[in-house]
């Protein structure tokens, strides 16, 4: 009889430990494609700070393909790229007032790229982007870089880049 009972309380804490597993597995959060991150730090005495959406390669072709040449780019994933400049500063010679910005490129095949910092800085994607809300475009030589699969920004003592797969795109701040 005490063994049949310790075969019945092995069977029911394996079969509570079975479900509670199940359970768990099914409730668990599935990792979001393109995590929201941000990086800051100070440039020209300014307080620098970028929000964005950190979208991965995943063995895609990205400038000419996933994101089209001679199109506005949210410069990130989902909501538009986010910069914040506590002070005013100069972008590659140009002037942009403290405050908060959407953050836009269009990417081209050979050249160049358009660097657009828009006035209208919470927006969903490119999908409302209007040009008449930008307070500054500048042009900014992309750079070959090696490979990174997902999106990122960093801030150094003169500016900022957004590097993804194998390009780099510099802006240069005073």
């Amino acid at each position: 009889m005490k063994r049949l009972f310790k075969i019945q309380a092995i069977c029911l804490f394996a079969c509570a430990f079975l479900v509670s597993s199940v359970t768990m597995a099914q409730t668990a959060k599935k990792p979001v494609p393109s995590p929201r991150d941000s990086v800051s730090g100070v440039v020209a005495g300014s307080d620098i700070k970028i929000w964005y959406g950190s979208p991965s390669v995943k063995g895609r072709k990205i400038f000419g393909g996933l994101e089209p040449y001679g199109k506005v780019y949210r410069a990130g994933a989902n909501e538009a790229t986010i910069f914040t400049t506590s002070k005013d500063i100069t972008v590659e010679g140009k002037p942009l007032p403290a405050g908060s910005y959407a953050f836009f490129v269009i990417p081209v095949e050979n050249g160049p790229w358009t660097v657009i910092f828009n006035k209208t800085a919470k927006q969903w994607g490119a999908f409302k982007y209007d040009e008449g809300q930008d307070q500054l475009r500048v042009m900014v030589t992309p750079k070959k870089t090696k490979m990174h699969e997902r999106m990122v920004y960093r801030i150094k003592k003169h500016g900022f880049s957004m590097i993804w797969d194998k390009t780099r795109i510099p802006v240069s701040i005073k």
